[in-house]
C-alpha cells in the first residue's frame, strides 16, 4: 500500500487543551522588547504567558499563497495577554471553527523569573500542533509542566488545509521557485526564525532549540528534518506519531489535485486572480480531504522524508521518535460514534478493506493475519491493523533510518487506560493508548470534547517521567537524566525502545513482532 493512501485514510488528531485566561492571571505583566515592537504578557502561576504575537505579516489579498512575509511592527506595547485567531478551518472535534486568515501568530511561555536576572539562557522548545495539516491551533495546549522543568515553550499557528497546502500550476508559475504549496511548511519556518531572532529576549537560548509535535505536527517536524530551508533553525526534534507519510506526492501530482479543487470551489479558469479572490467560506466548503501533506516542490522539500532519511540528507540533529500502541483504535471509535454501531464480525473484512483502500482478496488475508479470535472484539482487531500498517511500523522505518547518522531515541507510548476524550461514552471496546493520547501525558489537557478526568496517581507519575525524559532530551540530546529510568539509543542491532507505560518506563525488543511488520514488508 502507498504512503499516499496511508495518508488519504487519517484522520489527524489534535487534543483540545486550553491555557489559563488572563482573568486569572497575577496582576504582574512583564514586558519584553521584540524585533517588531515590545510585548506585555501575563504571569500566571509560576510561569509568564506572552500570547498572540505576530511572527509574520497577515497572509491575505495578495499575500495568499505566498510565502510568508515580513510583518512590519507595531506602535507602543503591544497587548500579549490573549491568544491571536487561529487559522481557518471547520469545526471537528479536533479544532474549534474559524475564517480569519490573519492567524500566524505564536505564543511564548516562560518561567516566571526569566526575565529577572536568570544566569544562563534556557533550552526552548517549539512546539507544531496535529490536526491532518487541516485542523488545529496552537492556543490548545498547556505547557505548565514543561514550563517548571526549566524551559521555554513556544506555540505556533500555521496555515491549514487548502490555504496552507495548494499546490496549483498558477499559483506555480508566479513563484521565484516555480513551485507552490508548503505555505504552512514555510510558515513554521519563518516562526523559527522569529525565535532565532528573538528568544533571548525573553531568557531562550536561540543555539539550543527543540522542535516537536504529534500527528500532523510530528509530519511536520519529519519534514522540517528533511527540509534544507530550516537547516540551523533547531537543534533536537521530537516525533509524535508523525510517521504515517515517510513519502511525498511529487508537485505535479499535488498540482493536479489542486486543479481539481479550483473547479470545485468556481475557479474554472484556474487562474491565480480567482483563487485569491474566493471567499474563505468557499474555499472551506469546496474541501474534501480530511488530511494533507507536504509535497516535493524541490524547494521547501526536494526529496521525500524517506529518501532524505535514507540518505543522510536531512538537518542531522538527535531526535526521538515514537508511536502510540493502539494509535488505530482513535479512528475506529470515530466511526462507531458517527454510526451508533460497534463494528460486527460480519463487517471486519470490508472494514479493512475500505480503511487500508485494498481489494476484499487481500484483505482477507490481512484479517488471516489478524483473526478475531486473537482479539477482543472486532473494532480492536480492525484498530490493530490501522496501527501497525499507518503508524507503528513506520516510526520504526524512521528510527532505523536516522539511526544511521544522529542519535535517535525510539519510545511506544503503552498505556492502556487512558481516558476516551474525544467521543462520549459508551465505546464498545477498550480504547487503549489511542492517537494523540500521550499528549496529556507532556501538556496540561483542561478542556476537551468529552469531559477530562485527570490522571490516576500511577499515570502521573508516568507522565512526570515523560516530561523529564522530553525536557532532558531538549535540554541536552540525551533523554536520560539521574533518577529516570534509562533509555538506550536505538540501534538497528539492538531493535530496542522505551515502553512508556505506568507505572516506570522500561527498555523492551519485540515491537517488530508485536507490530506484524514483516508481514507489511517495514521491518
Amino acid at each position: 500500500m502507498t504512503s499516499s493512501r496511508i495518508t488519504s485514510i487519517l484522520v489527524a488528531a489534535v487534543l483540545g487543551a486550553s491555557v489559563p485566561t488572563a482573568a486569572s492571571a497575577a496582576p504582574k505583566s512583564p514586558v519584553v522588547a521584540t524585533d517588531n515592537g515590545p510585548v506585555r504578557g501575563t504571569t500566571i502561576g509560576q510561569m509568564q504567558a506572552f500570547r498572540g504575537i505576530p511572527y509574520a505579516a497577515a497572509p491575505i489579498g495578495d499575500l495568499r499563497w505566498r510565502p510568508p512575509q515580513a510583518h512590519p511592527g507595531w506602535q507602543g506595547v503591544l497587548d500579549a495577554s490573549a491568544f491571536g485567531p487561529h487559522c481557518p478551518q471547520v469545526a471537528t472535534p479536533y479544532g474549534t471553527p474559524s475564517t480569519t486568515e490573519d492567524c500566524l501568530f505564536l505564543n511564548v511561555f516562560t518561567p516566571e523569573k526569566t526575565n529577572q536576572g536568570q544566569p544562563h539562557l534556557l533550552p526552548v522548545m517549539f512546539w507544531i500542533h496535529g490536526g491532518g495539516l487541516v485542523v488545529g491551533e496552537s492556543d490548545g495546549y498547556d505547557p505548565t509542566p514543561l514550563v517548571a522543568k526549566g524551559v521555554i515553550v513556544v506555540t505556533i499557528n500555521y496555515r491549514l488545509a487548502e490555504l496552507g497546502f495548494l499546490a496549483h500550476p498558477a499559483l506555480s508559475a508566479e513563484s521565484s521557485s516555480s513551485a507552490s504549496g508548503n505555505y504552512g511548511l514555510m510558515d513554521q519556518q519563518a516562526a523559527m526564525r522569529w525565535v532565532q531572532r528573538n528568544i533571548r529576549a525573553f531568557g531562550g537560548d536561540a543555539d539550543n532549540v527543540t522542535i516537536f509535535g504529534e500527528s500532523a505536527g510530528g509530519l511536520s517536524v519529519h519534514s522540517e528534518l528533511a527540509s534544507p530551508l530550516a537547516a540551523g533553525l533547531f537543534h533536537k526534534a521530537i516525533v509524535e506519531s508523525g510517521a504515517y507519510s515517510l513519502t511525498q506526492p511529487s508537485l505535479a501530482s499535488a498540482q493536479a489535485s489542486g486543479t481539481a479543487f479550483a473547479v470545485a470551489a468556481g475557479c474554472s479558469s484556474q487562474t491565480a486572480a480567482c483563487l485569491r479572490s474566493l471567499s474563505v467560506s468557499a474555499i472551506l466548503a469546496a474541501q474534501t480531504a480530511s488530511t494533507m501533506v507536504p509535497n516535493l516542490d524541490g524547494f521547501v522539500l526536494p526529496l521525500s522524508v524517506r529518501s532524505a532519511f535514507s540518505t543522510g540528507q536531512f538537518n542531522r540533529v538527535p531526535v526521538i521518535e515514537g508511536s502510540n500502541h493502539d494509535e488505530w483504535r482513535l479512528f475506529v471509535a470515530q466511526t462507531e460514534a458517527a454510526t451508533g454501531m460497534p463494528l460486527t464480525a460480519a463487517g471486519y473484512i470490508p472494514a479493512i478493506a475500505a480503511t487500508l483502500g485494498v481489494s476484499p482478496g487481500f484483505a482477507a488475508v490481512v484479517a488471516s493475519v489478524y483473526p478475531l479470535a486473537a482479539y477482543q472484539s472486532p473494532s480492536v482487531a480492525l484498530g490493530a491493523v490501522g496501527t501497525d500498517v499507518v503508524f507503528s511500523c513506520n516510526a520504526r522505518i524512521s528510527a532505523r533510518l536516522l539511526s544511521q547518522f544522529v542519535p535517535t531515541y525510539q519510545y511506544e507510548f503503552n498505556d492502556p487506560t487512558v481516558p476516551m476524550l474525544y467521543f462520549p461514552p459508551p465505546v464498545s471496546f477498550p480504547t487503549g493508548a489511542y492517537h494523540a493520547s500521550e499528549i496529556g501525558y507532556i501538556f496540561d489537557i483542561t478542556q476537551t470534547p468529552v469531559p477530562n478526568p485527570g490522571l490516576t496517581p500511577a499515570q502521573k507519575d508516568l507522565s512526570d517521567a515523560m516530561v523529564g525524559y522530553w525536557t532532558q532530551f531538549a535540554r541536552s540530546g540525551d533523554p536520560n537524566a539521574v533518577g529516570a529510568s534509562a533509555w538506550p539509543a536505538y540501534t538497528a542491532m539492538s531493535d530496542q525502545f522505551q515502553s512508556l507505560h505506568p507505572l516506570t518506563p522500561t527498555t523492551n525488543t519485540g515491537f517488530a513482532l508485536d507490530h506484524k511488520c514483516a508481514f507489511w514488508n517495514l521491518n
